[in-house]
């Protein structure tokens, strides 16, 4: 057995795709889910053992949307696994608190404009968290934000730094 947490699709005082208003609303809302994940897991790092991020699918009478939850085997709770249910169960209330901007930009309410890749606001994350030339951190919450991304996505992590040493000091 499991409980299950619903995160919701977004930060909760951000504009997200709208069913049956938002245009190619299904990818878009993928999209928002898999960068919510990402931002959850800048925030308060990768999920202990015995739970895990998980896109949750939710049928309404206007189509199919998702929001990412967390899931929880009961008889893996333990300290370390209901710590980490207590930081994320409210989850976001905003992209820059895990230092991102919002992967889309809603002009109108309906129209989604300029939506952009899980690696493109993953890598911009991490640009606005790196630290300075001297090692340091210009905010200390970047520290956290910038580590858990790296090992959670060494790839756009090593992106990131080969950016970086191309830039003149």
């Amino acid at each position: 057995m499991y409980d299950t947490y619903d995160l919701g699709g977004t930060p909760a005082n951000e504009p997200c795709a709208q069913l049956g208003h938002t245009e190619d609303f299904s990818r878009i809302n993928r999209l928002e889910v898999e960068c919510y994940r990402a931002a959850i897991t800048a925030r308060f790092g990768p999920p202990p053992e015995g739970c895990t991020l998980v896109v949750l699918t939710n049928r309404h009478d206007f189509g199919t949307y998702y929001t990412l939850g967390l899931k929880v085997w009961q008889v893996a709770r333990n300290e370390a696994v209901d710590a980490y249910v207590a930081e994320v169960e409210d989850g976001l209330g905003s992209w820059i608190e895990a230092g991102f901007t919002a992967p889309v930009r809603y002009d109108d309410g309906h129209s989604a404009t300029a939506p952009r890749s899980l690696d493109e606001v993953v890598l911009g994350a991490m640009m606005t968290t790196r630290p300075g030339t001297d090692g340091s951190f210009p905010v200390a919450d970047f520290e956290v934000l910038h580590g858990n991304l790296a090992a959670a996505f060494p790839q756009i992590a090593a992106e990131a730094k080969a950016r970086l040493e191309q830039v003149p000091a």
